[in-house]
């Protein structure tokens, strides 16, 4: 019970100190819809630019495993962080090197986990039976699979598009869900203050 009890408190110590900074939030939000909208209107731009996002983070996280290896080299675990260093390292330049061929890769490995994500929840569905709401996670399942069976279909044009058009999608949902945090801190302090909230 303290335990709890310690939990909420800090939680809404946390709350309180994020308060006023409420307009950063909103900010934050709106530059994230307007990049989404930018975005949206070349959707095959936005998905080499998602690639080459990939290619770098992964050609760095590689160069970090190498020097990392390099520093543990009196250890057991040398080779192995060498070999995942160069392999990370060497994947992100192909990356960087032909971003069209590994958006069309990358949107083949997306149709491939929707699909197999798909088959889990229904399994997962199936098998929480007789509990209130599984058929709903049967549902879910179904359709996820059923959209991975369509976009495979549907490959390789689809590798023009898919990751932009699921970057434009995410920048959108995550601006609306900033918007909606930073307005309901503003309606805390504006409770709380008894006084309109300030950015």
């Amino acid at each position: 019970m303290t335990d709890t009890s310690n939990t909420k408190a800090s939680l809404g110590r946390a709350i309180h100190a994020i308060t006023g900074k409420w307009g950063w939030f909103v900010a934050l939000g709106v530059g994230e819809l307007i990049l989404g909208g930018i975005a949206s209107t070349n959707l095959m731009a936005a998905t080499l630019a998602s690639v080459l996002v990939i290619g770098a983070t992964m050609a760095a996280a590689g160069l970090f495993q190498i020097v990392h290896a390099f520093s543990v080299r009196g250890l057991r675990g040398f080779l192995f962080w060498l070999l995942a260093g160069i392999v990370y390292a060497a994947a992100g330049v192909i990356i960087l090197y032909d971003p069209l061929l590994a958006s069309f890769t990358l949107s083949l490995v997306v149709c491939a986990f929707l699909i197999a994500a798909g088959v889990m929840r229904t399994w997962a569905g199936f098998h929480m039976r007789p509990a209130t709401g599984w058929p709903w996670i049967v549902a879910a399942g179904v359709l996820t699979f059923c959209v991975g069976i369509l976009l495979v279909a549907t490959w390789p044009a689809i590798g023009l598009w898919l990751l932009g058009a699921m970057l434009v999608v995410d920048l959108i949902f995550q601006g609306w869900g900033l918007i909606a945090f930073g307005l309901a801190l503003r309606m805390r302090a504006t409770r709380h203050s008894g006084q309109p909230a300030t950015v």
